[in-house]
């Protein structure tokens, strides 16, 4: 019988293949989660989605209804928008860095002694502040169009 040779991967092409899985595991959760809210998922815009690995990804999608969609998933709450909040990615993250800070002083303001709530508050303003800080750095958007 014989063994076939596995090739072993380079640094460089499992980085490779770990943000090809990370960007499906994000899409999927994309469509999941528009999905769960009642929207159905008919396209995608590929050039306006960006990914921001391995923190989040922005993705552009148009609906069955008609209407287009900015979702944002990865290592924070996955949202979404009508695309009409955002001109671009990155307006898009600056939408959502301010909607999760409205959302957690809303939920500040009622959580009382609700542990669950507070925490949740903490995560959004963490991650709104995250959210920030990318939409400020020059170079994560070098190559988008003004």
């Amino acid at each position: 019988m014989e063994q076939k040779q596995v090739k072993d991967l380079t640094p460089e092409e499992q980085a490779q293949q770990e943000n090809i899985q990370w960007q499906r595991a994000c899409f999927q959760n994309a469509q999941k989660h528009l999905a769960e809210k009642g929207v159905m998922p008919k396209s995608l815009f590929e050039k306006e989605s960006r990914f921001i690995a391995p923190l989040c990804a922005l993705w552009k999608f148009k609906a069955q209804d008609g209407k287009n969609y900015w979702v944002i998933t990865g290592r924070l709450p996955t949202d979404h928008a009508l695309a009409s909040a955002a001109e671009n990615a990155r307006d898009a993250l600056r939408y959502f860095s301010f909607q999760w800070q409205l959302k957690a002083d809303q939920l500040l303001e009622t959580a009382g002694n609700d542990k669950t709530s507070v925490d949740f508050a903490n995560l959004l303003v963490n991650r709104a502040h995250g959210l920030y800080e990318m939409y400020e750095k020059e170079e994560l958007w070098v190559n988008e169009p003004k």
